[in-house]
């Protein structure tokens, strides 16, 4: 069959500071082709809406796929199926991904005849079973395929994800991909899942708390393959487990692979597995992001992070020993009035370390979607996007997004302003020798993106589809979270996790 895979815009953070390559989007696309069929992707945060429609005309696909790992951007990916079912008579159209596994009927039922089914749970193991039945003319029976009929079989989990390799091929913008002064960026896997259970977090909820790791070799061949200088490892938590990290360090070493890094990680992982971390600076980490999300024990309860301040601050203090630049997320709760946000700015003036601010947002598939008492305001999926407030504000609106942005403004000052200038100008001049603009795009698109107007008047856009209201579930029976379910097996517990975690090795 010929199928054409689709990921949406870009969204408003995206907008300045980062652009990754669809790399769950890739290894479906590689999967499908392994299965023996014809694919395309369009990539619309590097392509234009008339791309599709273009290729579309061109390639007169049989099925389509959206790759939906983010709410906000369920409505156009509803216009746009809808879109492709009247300029291709005939063709599936099915959404898949992250977000969208925890809305699947929700979502059919809001775009009709404009979407056929929705894949559940992970793209990889589906995507061939979906066509080999939309080809013989029946899908309810597929594992993790949702339809307006109902639900089929729970979703099927990959055993190893060391194949299928993502179709990198496929995408003709690769230099268009970044994240930060990292220009190009390209992406890679090492583990999938987390076995934290973090309660602003769905990751844990997806994976039914699982982690499976790719095998050192695979993950080793797979980098030396890509031609970027610079690579984002997306894992959850980069090295959890030291020996794994250490393993394909070895193989890197051995196949004399130069890249740049960036990672992302936690500040207890790091103080634990320093070594680790101290050998991939060797090999090229330059960057990482560390999810504080808060800088005081309350807060750090309240997200259930299981870490301390203390923690915190010392893997600052050992990330600077290391060299390496870290990027510190921190959760803007919306109960926040003005000391607490000129608190937040003489913190983030006082540490050298780029400071990210993101609004504390109830997700389906998180667990305080379902235990947040404070009523929505918003079930708009567009403003779903950790940079709207979507639950009351202490403050009223207007000066909540004035207090926001003029803290995240006053951060963006302090980097890229006079004191960083000459530093950021070497970068930029770097990256445009090498024919690398995103860097430099990125500099100018502040004030433009984050504005306090544009975010207030976001509010009152019409509205065409909207989130469903939570359902009430008894938290304490973790797995009416999960999409997917472990294995039933209990393996050997891990002193790397926390002791209610068992992740799966």
């Amino acid at each position: 069959m010929r199928l054409l895979l689709v990921h949406p815009s870009s969204l408003m953070y995206s907008e300045i500071f980062l652009r990754l390559e669809p790399l769950g989007l890739e290894r479906v696309a590689a999967a499908a082709r392994a299965a023996g069929h014809e694919v395309r992707v369009v990539d619309l945060q590097v392509l234009r809406h008339g791309d599709l429609r273009r290729t579309v005309t061109a390639f007169q696909p049989e099925a389509v796929g959206f790759s939906l790992n983010y709410l906000a951007n369920i409505p156009e990916a509803i216009d746009l199926a809808r879109a492709v079912k009247q300029a291709a008579a005939g063709c599936f159209v099915f959404f898949g991904g992250h977000s969208v596994s925890f809305v699947a009927e929700d979502v059919l039922e809001q775009a009709g005849d404009a979407v056929d089914a929705v894949v559940r749970g992970e793209g990889e193991p589906a995507v061939g079973p979906l066509l080999e039945a939309v080809r013989d003319g029946g899908v309810d029976g597929v594992p993790g395929i949702v339809t307006t009929g109902g639900r089929g079989p729970a979703p099927g989990m990959l055993h190893s994800i060391d194949r299928p390799r993502p179709a990198r091929d496929l995408m003709a913008h690769r230099r268009r991909y970044f994240i930060g002064e990292l220009d190009p960026c390209a992406s890679i896997e090492f583990t999938r899942g987390c076995p934290w259970d973090c309660s602003f977090c769905s990751a844990w909820t997806f994976y039914g708390r699982s982690y499976r790791k790719a095998s050192p070799e695979a993950a080793a061949e797979e980098l030396a393959s890509i031609r970027e200088p610079n690579v984002f490892i997306v894992d959850d938590v980069a090295f959890i487990r030291p020996e794994h990290g250490d393993a394909i360090a070895a193989e890197v070493e051995r196949r004399r692979v130069r890249k740049r890094y960036y990672l992302e990680t936690r500040s207890d992982v790091l103080l634990r597995n320093t070594e680790v971390f101290e050998r991939w600076t060797r090999l090229g980490l330059k960057y990482m992001f560390l999810g504080m999300e808060a800088i005081d024990a309350e807060g750090l309860d309240l997200y259930r992070k299981r870490v301390s301040p203390d923690d915190n601050f010392r893997a600052l203090e050992t990330a600077r020993t290391l060299g390496i630049s870290v990027a510190i997320n921190l959760i803007v709760d919306p109960a926040w009035d003005t000391e607490r946000f000129r608190i937040i700015r003489e913190f983030a003036l006082a540490v050298p370390e780029i400071v990210h601010l993101t609004v504390m947002t109830p997700y389906p598939g998180t667990e305080i979607w379902h235990t947040e008492s404070r009523r929505l305001t918003t079930r708009d999926y567009r403003l779903f996007d950790i940079q709207h407030a979507v639950v009351p504000t202490t403050l009223p609106l207007d000066e909540f997004y004035r207090e926001l942005v003029r803290t995240q403004a006053v951060i963006n000052r302090k980097h890229l302003g006079w004191r960083t200038a000459l530093g950021a100008a070497q970068v930029l001049g770097r990256n445009l020798l090498h024919g690398q603009t995103n860097f430099a795009r990125m500099l100018g698109k502040f004030n433009r993106v984050y504005n306090p107007h544009r975010q207030l008047a976001d509010h009152g856009r019409p509205v065409r589809y909207e989130l469903p209201l939570p359902q009430h579930l008894d938290v304490g029976d973790r797995h009416q979270l999960y999409v997917h379910s472990r294995p039933t097996a209990r393996p050997a517990s891990s002193p790397d996790a926390p002791r209610d975690a068992d992740p799966t090795p």
